[in-house]
């Protein structure tokens, strides 16, 4: 059983007397979802976890780890790495580009702009950008990353230096790729997928610090354009290859655990260290793709506006990953140790100063990109210091899930989620009946209720918050 220690949290004893918290407001608790909470209780017994395991408030059930979860394990004393810690979809993430565009400005050119987006921009269930790479250029893809996108031309170096690890984690090694890994990995490049994925026109319709947005070249009724994608089908060959092999090791390691989707190992052992390699070939690819779709989105803004896109300041503000495990150094007990830190449906959240952060943020600190889905808000934040006391330095992913997607399907109305996105003034593209129904505003929670919460607990600070005027889903 919970005790509530903060109108915004709450704390349970996991087992092996870790603690266990869950940022999560009063108003937002009646929506809690318990199985969710068991998840985190059973991770608090794995190898090496170091307290407190966390819960953001956009919690709910996932598999082996809850979305919006966060856990932290000691790699030199055992601590382990688990890809349902991860995610199938590793490194799905979001990524921000501003332009110099007002909304009103270019309300005119609306419809054309979204249509012709999603005429251009692959996206849905198996959708292919082409086979556009060879078998050794997708090697270098995988070990580079978003780099290897803007050393075809299809950026600049400014993208890498707005991306979360500039686009690529070093450690990538093909070689510990399946061959169904690359084969369903070389199809989708380049694609935005289907589900909760989508590309989204905004205006940015409030904004709490002018002088940090400034900063940020964000501006009150500014055109903006959010990408929500991760690393397709080679992201989630990846998790289900590995969490197979980490299946059949765990008795090796003398490692047992509450549920078989929690397969892991010590980090620094052989299937470890197997997965980690090939958990950043997967962030890499995922950095790549949305690295080609941004220059994809952009050549449609040029054909449409007659404009070179860095006329039309079509800069990236940042590139945020929620599904990635990373090394980082806490304090823990006194001293600073090396933590593997597990974000599944979180995102990185760094407060100023910190030296992971580009040059360009370090004042500020990261830029935190909260989504709402379809009809509903999205949020600028930045990450702050009392998140990397609080919480590994991490924040929210999103709204999180009220409804399952078969609950979706089976209580919502497809012509009414239209009918409601039209009196909004939002114009929906889709390639699927059914991932509108999934995915429909009232599948998800209040993403307002969220971000209040992380901001009342000191995770992040308030920029900026946008509403959708069109959507594209797969």
């Amino acid at each position: 059983m919970f005790r509530r220690i903060s109108p915004y949290a709450i704390s349970v004893e996991g087992k092996n007397k870790k603690e266990i918290i869950v940022y999560i407001s009063e108003e937002l608790e009646k929506d809690f979802d318990k199985e969710a909470l068991s998840q985190l209780e059973n991770i608090s017994c794995l190898p090496g976890v170091v307290s407190p395991v966390l819960g953001m408030p956009d919690i709910h059930w996932g598999y082996g780890f809850p979305i919006g979860g966060v856990a932290a394990f000691d790699v030199d004393r055992g601590g382990i790495i688990s890809p349902g810690g991860v995610g199938f979809d590793i490194n799905c993430g979001v990524r921000l580009l501003r332009t110099n565009l007002q909304v009103e400005e270019v309300r005119p050119n609306l419809d054309a702009l979204l249509s012709r987006l999603f005429s251009d921009v692959p996206a849905g269930l198996g959708k292919k950008a082409g086979d556009i790479i060879s078998k050794r250029e997708f090697s270098d893809l995988l070990i580079k990353g978003a780099r290897w996108v803007v050393e075809q031309g299809w950026g600049i170096r400014g993208d890498l230096d707005c991306c979360e690890e500039q686009g690529a984690m070093p450690d990538a090694d093909p070689s510990v790729i399946s061959r169904r890994a690359i084969e369903r990995g070389r199809e989708q490049v380049g694609s935005l997928g289907s589900g909760n994925h989508f590309l989204e026109l905004q205006e940015v319709v409030e904004v709490f610090d002018s002088k940090v947005a400034g900063e940020l070249g964000i501006f009150q009724g500014q055109l903006v354009v959010m990408v929500h994608t991760g690393s397709r089908g080679f992201g989630h060959q990846v998790c289900s290859d590995f969490v197979k092999e980490m299946l059949s090791g765990m008795r090796r390691h003398g490692i047992s655990v509450p549920d078989k989707q929690l397969a892991c190992a010590p980090f620094y052992s052989e299937e470890g260290q197997r997965y980690w390699k090939a958990m950043c070939c997967a962030a890499n690819y995922a950095w790549a793709n949305r690295q080609m779709l941004t220059h994809l989105i952009r050549s449609v803004f040029e054909q449409v506006f007659g404009e070179c896109w860095r006329s039309l300041g079509m800069d990236l503000v940042y590139d945020v990953a929620h599904n990635i495990a990373k090394l980082e150094r806490y304090k823990v007990e006194g001293r600073y140790r090396t933590l593997c830190v597990h974000r599944k449906g979180a995102t990185r959240a760094f407060g100023p100063g910190n030296q992971a952060l580009p040059e360009v943020y370090k004042k500020v600190g990261q830029p935190v990109i909260v989504p709402g889905d379809m009809g509903t808000a999205s949020y600028l934040l930045l990450g702050t210091d009392l998140a990397m006391e609080r919480s590994f330095g991490s924040c929210c992913h999103g709204a999180g899930r009220l409804l399952s997607r078969r609950q979706a399907i089976r209580d919502l109305e497809y012509n009414s989620i239209l009918s409601d996105l039209q009196t909004k003034g939002i114009s929906l593209f889709s390639h699927s009946r059914r991932g509108v129904l999934e995915e429909a505003p009232a599948a998800y929670k209040d993403v307002d209720k969220v971000v209040e919460t992380v901001v009342s607990v000191g995770l992040a600070r308030l920029v900026a918050r946008m509403r959708p005027l069109g959507v594209i889903k797969g």
